[in-house]
């Protein structure tokens, strides 16, 4: 469960590059645009937001929509021409009251910024801004993941794996500031610095696969685990609608309202957040990423 390959960065982070810094900056200007207003009611700005955003890159988004609540949604699409591929994304909407700059503003910026320098190199990756994951669709058939779990399947697609971005902004230095559903607070660190790969039992292989790549490519604090489905957070996000359609899948996060303290509230806000740790996190997805398709090309 706990036991996880390599070793977590320990010591100062070192210094940013110059293109690390605007990256930084990038996924800041985006953060803000997003938590303009609450994205509950209104999901057609921050989806063309975000559509744009890949047209930045270069790249064109497509729409899957689906009804929802007697409307149409959308989830915001790049999909690779490969019908064996990875899926990373990221949830769009809000709880009703709250700007979301954490949840879920943060994750999507990464998956935008992930998207531009990935998306371009052929990787068999689909890149997905997922409409409907909080309440009150959270675990049901109306969440954006759901749809497109169902959709990959009912296609005859294979889907290697799925990673989903769940909160990845908010990172602290002090003692205590850290907690943990028990008994994990027996096995992990007390300081909210790190970055955390999470997934049920079923998961435990890509889970351990995951967090390998990123501690041996990221100077970043890591944690991971595998733990039942049962554990409170485990299965909180995107990752399970993918999970229930028998696909692997797993969680990256900064472990939301076990540090996060404007966790659903109208603080959360986009001053609160760590856009040089998000940059780090960034990056090291990224060569995760990398390394999953070229060890799934180099199988083949």
């Amino acid at each position: 469960m706990t036991v996880m390959p390599g070793t977590s960065y320990r010591g100062a982070l070192p210094a940013l590059t110059a293109p690390q810094q605007a990256l930084a900056e990038r996924l800041r200007r985006h953060v803000v645009e997003l938590a303009k207003n609450e994205r509950n009611i209104d999901l057609e700005t921050p989806a063309r937001y975000i559509a744009n955003a890949f047209a930045g890159h270069g790249l064109t988004a497509t729409l899957q929509t689906f009804p929802s609540g007697g409307r149409t949604v959308s989830n915001v699409e790049l999909v690779p021409a490969a019908k064996s591929y990875f899926v990373v994304g990221a949830h769009y909407d809000t709880v009703p009251g709250s700007p979301g700059a954490d949840d879920n503003a943060s994750a999507v910026a990464a998956l935008i910024e992930l998207a531009g320098l990935l998306a371009k190199e052929g990787l068999p990756i689909r890149f997905v801004a997922f409409a409907n994951e909080e309440l009150p669709y959270f675990m049901g058939p109306e969440m954006g993941s759901w749809n497109s779990a169902h959709a990959s399947r009912d296609r005859g697609e294979n889907v290697r794996a799925m990673i989903s971005l769940e909160m990845l902004g908010y990172y602290r230095d002090e003692p205590r500031s850290q907690r943990y559903p028990p008994p994990l607070g027996l096995l992990y660190p007390d300081r909210g610095n790190f970055v955390a790969f999470v997934g049920d039992l079923g998961a435990r292989k890509l889970v351990r696969r995951s967090i390998d790549s990123f501690r041996k490519n990221a100077a970043f604090p890591s944690e991971g685990v595998a733990a039942p489905a049962f554990v409170p957070g485990v299965t909180w996000s995107d990752h399970w609608s993918f999970r229930n359609h028998g696909f692997p899948a797993i969680m990256v996060t900064d472990t939301a309202f076990n540090r996060y303290p404007h966790y659903h509230l109208p603080s959360d806000t986009p001053e609160k957040l760590d856009y040089e740790r998000l940059a780090r996190v960034t990056l090291g997805l990224a060569s995760v990423l990398r390394e999953l398709a070229h060890d799934n090309h180099q199988s083949r």
